[in-house]
């Protein structure tokens, strides 16, 4: 037995959504960064198949690759047409058999409701902003500004706009109502944490390993409602936050505040249940760290911050998904057998 097993004997089914929805662009992309990310699977050694779901019958997409003989890299974000269903997928993976890659269906739930997180985090002593959620447009006694109004159950920061940030009472009352009637669900209202932001990438499950973070730098923004991650920053190439939101890794930290900032992080991904892999985002005020999100699905395509994180650290992309494939194999009811009670391979 070893630490890791011969990547020859763990086939792997790459696991993916298309949504018949989206644009011919948006569909050319997701299939461009999953060749990528099963070229990088078969360069590190693992029999790769890639399979893509564009409709919600996933046992039949799977039928061909034995339970006992496969782990599934689950990329999923979701069932096409079927809205919030991100942990729908590993939950009927869980159904099917499936060893899998990341988070379990429970903490993919839980992730979606940031009402629930926020309970999770301070009932374990975990800084997080102070916070209310809001089912009418009545805010009741908030009285903490600047404050940032966000969607209850969404992510990817869909709803955050500059608009987002709060300065008063009335200007908070009309943002409630927007998110009320737009998402049609509730609001989350928070202390907005007008400081640095981080990017951390956290993996493992025995032993955690905290990756260099990745730090948002908002200096050319002099708007305090400019200096956040908006849906654009992320997503709309050519956008004032794309273009201008600089990205700084490793973050300039001192040992004291990486320190701080690794406890915070290891903290919240046990609080939350995450596994193999998550992405912490936090913000810096007076020397407190404070856990803005918690993503136990974080992109891992080659561009974004958890692999650039990674090979940062000196781990290549083919190295990062090996390591991930290696955590789920340790869960797997017959490769797992192979492994020495040794925790994780790295």
């Amino acid at each position: 037995m070893s630490s890791e097993i011969a990547p020859a004997k763990i086939p792997v089914v790459l696991l993916y959504n298309v949504d018949p929805e989206w644009t011919k662009e948006e569909k050319d992309e997701v299939i461009r960064q999953s060749t990528e990310l099963g070229d990088a699977l078969k360069k590190a050694g693992y029999p790769t198949s890639a399979v893509s779901i564009a409709d919600d019958d996933m046992a039949g997409h799977l039928r061909p690759f034995d339970p006992a003989k496969y782990i599934i890299f689950n990329w999923c974000e979701g069932l096409p047409g079927v809205e919030h269903s991100e942990w729908l997928v590993a939950k009927k993976l869980e159904t099917l058999g499936y060893t899998f890659t990341g988070a379990d269906s429970a903490a993919l739930r839980l992730a979606q409701d940031k009402q629930r997180v926020k309970v999770i985090l301070d009932q374990a002593s975990i800084p997080t902003p102070a916070w209310q959620i809001c089912d009418s447009p009545d805010a009741g006694s908030w009285k903490i500004f600047p404050a940032i109004v966000k969607p209850q159950n969404e992510h990817c920061s869909a709803g955050i706009t500059p608009e987002s940030v709060i300065m008063n009472q009335p200007d908070l009352k009309n943002r409630i109502s927007f998110i009320l009637d737009k998402y049609s669900q509730p609001a989350l209202v928070e202390d907005f944490i007008d400081g640095r932001e981080f990017h951390v990438a956290v993996w493992g499950n025995q032993n955690l390993t905290v990756l260099p973070a990745a730090e948002m730098d908002f200096s050319s923004f002099g708007s305090i409602n400019d200096r956040l991650c908006t849906y654009e920053a992320k997503f709309i190439p050519g956008s004032q936050h794309y273009e201008e939101i600089k990205t700084l890794l490793p973050a300039p930290l001192s040992a004291d505040e990486k320190k701080a900032m690794e406890k915070v992080c290891r903290d919240a991904y046990l609080a939350t249940g995450c596994r193999d892999y998550a992405r912490m985002d936090i913000r810096l005020r007076d020397n407190i760290f404070y856990v803005l999100d918690v993503n136990p699905n974080a992109d891992i395509s080659s561009d974004a911050s958890m692999a650039c994180a990674a090979e940062e650290a000196g781990i290549s992309y083919a190295r990062m998904g090996s390591l991930i494939v290696q955590m789920a194999a340790r869960r797997h009811p017959i490769l797992g057998k192979m492994f020495e009670n040794d925790g994780d391979a790295f």
